[in-house]
């Protein structure tokens, strides 16, 4: 806007107020000019809805002064929609009004107690009065000097105007200054109080308008009221054992409600921050949504029924809960997975195929005095495999080289010599297969090159046998890093255990992700007999045997596994996340008035290392493994099963042979011999 248009509309502005009547009584310049230099104290709202029916329009026009003083901000006039008999629609139209407003939080929502209805406007206002809105009362009928404010605090009297309300009262006093000063109380039976909050001043002359002083002690609301003075506040916690009652601040068995130990003394500490006092109650669950009588139980039962202020044992956050309490803050950074000792190597992998596997790159001597070559393969099997072939091959020519310079008749040679090595593809293969098993062979070379080509395979495949066994060795003692994933778990074959706890009930029974509902109906749920969920001590010690999955929180279970396991058992220990929930908050009523104060406190008990120090008293990290390697682990059947299956394998095979030929010799051929024998009787 240019300077002479702004000039223009001041002035036009001036004159109507001038002219219309009523301008000049309560609803002057220097209320607009205190409203705009509060608004820009504010630094919000940026609007303004104002139900003043009463006032008429120079009023109106006077008080719209207020945007040229404070600057960019909306105002907006309820009017009433004539004289309508029907009050109650009335009052409902100046509600739905506030609940149109989406930018409430930026809304400040001025109300001229002489008007009629105004009185109702606060009484239906119920939990606006306290959340999101500003709100500025005033008084259009009080013309002395200096105003009381008592008159406002009786209109308050029954109203929520609780701890987080930003409820300004405008109170006219002597040259004509005005003070704004807030109402609240700390709960809803409570006094109401009251604190300064800014004094306008005009300037001398009057032409420069006023000056707007600020008489708060804290700029934010929470902060400046923090202090409860002595109130009590209501807290609910969850008690799973009865006994913990007797060691909620003494660090005795802390695996045993630990959560709730830990939060007990943080809400002590908070309650200390606040000036307050606590009262609890006890539940036996956190609390879950009961369909059939559309309730929740437990702790959230208590919060959503205004039992309790304060949710004292962290909770999961899910969605279905966002809706009926208020998440603040994570105090407790514990989870629950699947706790398991790493199995062997051989019980997710065949470690007979395992120690030359995944190599790139493997040069070796093909024997052949001052030649090297060097072969780059998927993996050293096929090395292996090469070395056999290149070594029958080189040695099956040499042979056949040596006869033929010989000039000898190989058939002869064999039938005079048995132990001599024929000129043959098959003999020379087997031999160098019995090599690479360290087996000896029948049949052996004349010639010293052909020896030397035998001793050189069987030197080369003695060190690659070495190699390998000493892997198998080492592979046999090595824990499987297979096992990484919700699936492989399902796929492997530990057995499994849950914790029995009512979260882990409730949250295995309702699962419905894919892989986490098969785990439960295929590992957990038995069709005889009871289901999967045992005790504390039991689930780790069937951890400790191996092969077992056990799903319990960690800083619980690692703190059994601490004192009950060997130094050598504490190393391979595994984590499974089964739980699709973040770690535990910190919860309160929805919409409470306490919510920010509750909630730096919380922060300030996490800045200062309170809540570090609490969790790390009480939560046992995950055990350090200072035994590993210092025990062997015993072989069993399971790490030899490939050899047993080629022993199997080979023996059914063979046996296949056997009957084959016997029943070749016994049936077929005899049948040859005989239709030979016919043939030539008739010839």
């Amino acid at each position: 806007m240019a300077g002479g248009d702004k000039q223009d509309l001041i002035l036009l502005l001036l004159i109507a107020g001038l002219l219309l009547p009523g301008a000049c009584e309560y609803v002057d310049s220097s209320v607009a000019e205190a409203v705009g230099g509060l608004l820009t104290l504010i630094g919000t709202p940026l609007k303004v809805t104002a139900f003043v029916g009463c006032w008429n329009e120079g009023q109106k026009i006077v008080f719209a002064r207020m945007g040229l003083c404070s600057g960019r901000h909306f105002l907006r006039y309820v009017q009433p929609k004539g004289e309508s008999p029907d009050v109650q629609a009335m009052d409902n139209r100046r509600i739905a009004v506030l609940d149109d407003d989406v930018d409430n939080h930026q809304t400040m929502v001025v109300v001229d107690l002489r008007c009629n209805g105004s009185d109702r406007l606060l009484a239906n206002a119920g939990q606006r009065l306290y959340l999101n809105y500003r709100w500025l009362l005033m008084d259009s009928t009080l013309n002395t000097v200096p105003v009381a404010i008592d008159h406002y605090l009786a209109a308050l009297k029954e109203l929520p105007v609780l701890v987080s309300s930003e409820l300004f009262v405008m109170l006219k006093e002597h040259d004509n200054s005005i003070r704004f000063v807030q109402v609240y109380r700390i709960s809803r039976h409570a006094e109401l109080l009251t604190e300064n909050y800014a004094l306008w001043n005009r300037s001398a002359t009057g032409a420069d308008g006023g000056q707007m002083i600020d008489l708060r002690t804290q700029k934010v609301t929470s902060v400046r009221r923090k202090h409860l003075d002595g109130h009590s506040l209501r807290a609910s916690m969850v008690i799973t054992n009865p006994d913990t009652m007797n060691h909620l601040t003494d660090y005795k068995d802390k695996h045993i409600d630990t959560i709730t130990k830990v939060n007990y003394i943080l809400t002590n500490y908070l309650a200390s921050y606040l000036g307050a006092g606590v009262n609890y109650t006890r539940v036996a669950t956190w609390g879950y949504y009961n369909t059939t009588t559309g309730m929740w139980d437990g702790m959230i039962g208590e919060l959503v029924h205004d039992v309790a202020d304060l949710g004292a044992s962290p909770l999961f956050f899910t969605t279905d809960r966002i809706a009926v309490i208020e998440y603040l803050a994570m105090t407790s950074e514990t989870r629950s997975k699947f706790i398991f000792r790493s199995p062997k190597l051989s019980y997710t992998e065949n470690v007979f195929v395992l120690p030359f596997d995944n190599v790139r790159s493997v040069c070796f001597d093909p024997l052949i005095r001052g030649l090297m070559l060097c072969f780059r393969l998927q993996n050293v099997w096929m090395c292996v495999i090469a070395v056999i072939v290149i070594s029958s091959v080189l040695l099956l020519v040499t042979l056949w080289v040596e006869w033929r310079i010989a000039n000898d008749e190989p058939e002869a040679q064999s039938a005079n010599d048995a132990a001599t090595m024929d000129a043959n593809l098959r003999d020379t293969l087997l031999m160098m297969y019995g090599a690479s098993c360290q087996q000896g062979s029948a049949v052996l070379p004349r010639s010293c090159s052909a020896r030397t080509i035998t001793m050189l395979t069987f030197t080369v495949l003695m060190f690659l046998y070495a190699s390998y066994s000493a892997n198998i060795v080492a592979l046999l003692q090595s824990p499987s890093t297979k096992i990484q994933t919700l699936e492989d778990l399902l796929a492997s074959r530990l057995k499994f255990g849950v914790h029995d706890t009512v979260f882990n009930r409730h949250y295995f029974t309702h699962a419905t992700e894919p892989t986490r509902k098969a785990l439960y109906e295929q590992k957990i749920r038995r069709p005889y007999g009871p289901d999967a969920f045992i005790a504390l001590e039991q689930g780790v010690d069937r951890i400790r045997h191996g092969l077992y999955a056990f799903h319990v929180e960690q800083g619980v279970g690692y703190k059994v596994i601490s004192e009950t396991y060997q130094e050598d058992e504490k190393c391979g220990l595994q984590e499974i996340q089964y739980l699709q929930v973040i770690d535990p908050y910190y919860a309160i009523q929805k919409n409470s008035s306490y919510k920010e104060m509750v909630k730096i406190g919380l922060f300030r008990l996490n800045e200062h290392g309170i809540q570090y120090r609490e969790n790390a008293k009480l939560y046992t990290k995950k055990p350090t493994c200072s035994g590993g390697g210092g025990k062997f682990v015993p072989v069993s059947l399971v790490d030899v099963e490939p050899a047993v299956w080629i022993i199997l394998w080979g023996s059914g095979l063979a046996t296949g042979f056997f009957l084959t030929e016997c029943f070749y010799c016994r049936c077929v051929r005899g049948k040859i011999r005989q239709m030979v024998r016919a043939r030539l009787q008739k010839q």
